[in-house]
């Protein structure tokens, strides 16, 4: 039994350590509030302009804020299982979003077959967080903690829910990915959750309440508040009164601009401020360490391929829809990818009394250390027999140290078509960051990315061409890594097409959240690099279709150097009456572009030709 060993190893401390006396401080209790697919810069100390978070800017000035905190994976169950096993997701196999699924997978395996368009074979992550796990909750049971688990599972239902991983509650006993189908009730829980609501009560102001409970009847007692949100992830809805209440603030001139997200980020910010308040009511503030973090990275929208992945399934209060939730800007990518918009999170990290208030780290975390740290810091015991990927950065809260581990970590052996990622795993050593995707070569060998995130944060420049030796050591420490981990390594598909690959190939999106360039192009010539902007295109039968995300957008292209005579032909069509203008520069240094305007009639397709004398077209 997995609760044996921790009570064993509990009883010889009693019998060893000295008896407790009334002097004896009591232990810091332990609040953990994980956000569901909050981007790094949804709240307001990292440095979101429209989104205001001032409960979670608050918390944060009370203790050190990490910004290079990293989850373990871009997707929210592998993320969730590194973090209450204190495991990488490779080791665990859980690497994708797929805990709620009926299928009960305890192995992780690769996939027999793919289709003859990728060419690596992907995973069959495991669907379920095995019971052998001893996890955080019972190590800090063990040692006197009473556990609570409110909100966002997505592990495993029974018997692999919180009730059967060392919490003594779980509120609202669900396994699902989101809110039960809507964030305001009535809620679709099954009866034996027996969790309802009043019509139109938020499901995180009903979390928040049900979280105080468990606070006021254990207060005289250490406990273990594990506050996992559901909020924000899709469905995007929201209370109407914060949607028409962020309307009249928002400015599209901001990354960050849309009402019904802003409002789904208020009442997340509405949760973290009742369950400070609730401890500062009851005199626990002071004894009661608290982390703030987020599963995964934000959604980005614009990577995304298709109105439905955009949508996550789910239509967004109009007239909003079209406006994208959040941008990672400046990080590249977001949810579902391993670039850094996928990974790396808010974080901050509240102990009043050890760790300074107004503290600012650059040290490098990441999900698996949450569980060494908050074990060492309430002095529990870590399981004897079982291997520990996480490191304790306790010598960093406490001003000891300004680093707390040199490499970071991230396998993701999947494809997600809606974002554009494939099978890869990455290790971040000391600013440089190594991306290695698995069989992605011309001859199906592994592809590599190298990026210097000091100089390069947006992950735009790819310099492993030019750095070999970098590569070929940073791939062996990525190799080690995977080795040591027994991490399932997908292989090549065998079934692979080249001409069906190509053919499925025919889509543009802002896949790079700092510069908005798209690696597709809409057009078979090699040297054109197509960029959007304010829109997202797709291609089909050879028409390429842009749809807009604001009132002004565009779409432009480097060329080669041109000389000679220039003519720039192309035939357009628009749903209604409109205007547009094409523009360039003759040099990057040109001040203003010169431009030609043409207007367009709606339903009637217009060619367009135009001759800029003496110009060789540059940009837009």
């Amino acid at each position: 039994m997995k609760f044996s060993r921790g009570f064993s190893v509990l009883a010889v401390i009693c019998c060893l350590g000295p008896l407790a006396s009334a002097a004896t401080p009591a232990k810091p209790n332990i609040v953990f509030i994980l956000a569901d697919d909050l981007g790094y810069r949804d709240v307001g100390c990292l440095g979101s302009n429209a989104y205001k978070t001032p409960n979670i800017d608050a918390l944060a000035k009370r203790g050190m804020i990490f910004t290079q905190a990293y989850a373990a994976s871009p997707l929210c169950s592998s993320s969730r299982a590194s973090i209450i096993t204190g495991q990488y997701p490779a080791r665990i196999g859980i690497t994708e979003a797929v805990c709620h699924l009926p299928e009960v997978r305890l192995r992780e395996a690769v996939q027999a077959r793919a289709s003859a368009d990728q060419k690596s074979l992907s995973n069959n992550s495991v669907t379920r967080l095995s019971a052998n796990y001893v996890t955080l909750a019972e190590t800090l049971k063990a040692a006197g903690y009473i556990t609570g688990h409110f909100g966002k599972w997505h592990l495993g239902a029974e018997p692999y829910s919180p009730l059967q991983q060392g919490f003594d509650v779980d509120v609202p006993h669900w396994p699902g990915p989101g809110p039960a189908e809507s964030y305001l009730a009535p809620w679709q829980f099954p009866p034996k959750a027996n969790f309802t609501g009043k019509s139109g009560e938020h499901i995180e102001d009903r979390m928040a309440k049900e979280a105080v409970k468990f606070i006021e009847a254990n207060k005289d007692r250490p406990f273990f508040l594990n506050y996992w949100s559901f909020s924000v992830h899709a469905p995007y809805e929201a209370k109407h009164s914060y949607v028409e209440e962020a309307a009249l603030t928002m400015d599209e001139g901001f990354p960050r601009h849309n009402p019904v997200y802003a409002a789904m980020i208020h009442s997340l910010d509405d949760a973290v401020g009742t369950l400070v308040k609730t401890l500062e009511a009851n005199n626990l503030i002071d004894n009661t360490i608290i982390v703030f973090f987020s599963d995964n990275g934000g959604v980005n929208w614009q990577a995304m391929k298709n109105e439905s992945a955009r949508r996550g399934g789910n239509s967004m209060t109009e007239p909003y829809v079209k406006i994208p939730p959040t941008s990672n800007d400046p990080l590249r990518g977001g949810k579902a990818s391993i670039y850094e918009g996928g990974t790396r999170v808010p974080c901050f990290f509240v102990w009043p009394g050890v760790v300074s208030a107004g503290a600012r780290t650059e040290a490098m975390i990441i999900g698996p250390d949450f569980y060494p740290t908050l074990t060492e810091a309430v002095g529990a015991v870590l399981p004897v027999d079982q291997i520990m990927d996480g490191r304790s950065f306790l010598p960093v809260l406490k001003g000891q140290s300004a680093t707390a581990r040199d490499k970071i970590f991230n396998f993701f052996p999947h494809y997600v078509k809606a974002t554009g990622q494939r099978p890869a795993a990455s290790v971040r050593e000391s600013d440089w960051k190594l991306i290695c995707y698995f069989n992605d070569g011309p001859e199906q060998e592994d592809r590599y990315e190298l990026y210097d995130l000091h100089e390069d944060l947006g992950e735009a420049n790819n310099l492993a061409d030019a750095q070999p030796d970098r590569v070929k050591a940073m791939s062996a420490v990525l190799a080690r890594f995977l080795d040591d981990t027994k991490a399932t390594v997908p292989g090549p598909n065998p079934e692979y097409n080249p001409k069906v690959a190509a053919s499925e190939s025919g889509s543009i999106n802002n896949s790079n959240a700092k510069a908005g360039v798209s690696a597709a192009k809409p057009q078979a010539d090699p040297l054109m690099r197509w960029k959007l902007r304010g829109c997202n295109g797709t291609v089909k039968d050879g028409i390429l279709t842009l749809e807009p995300i604001t009132k002004k957008y565009l779409m432009a292209f480097a060329p080669p150097k041109l000389s000679g005579p220039l003519v720039i032909k192309f035939r357009v069509r628009s749903a209604k009456d409109g205007s547009g203008k094409v523009e360039w520069l003759v040099s990057a240094d040109q001040p203003e572009p010169s431009s030609v305007p043409y207007d367009l009639t709606g339903g009637d397709w217009r060619d367009i030709s135009i001759t800029p004398p003496g110009h060789s077209p540059r940009g837009r």
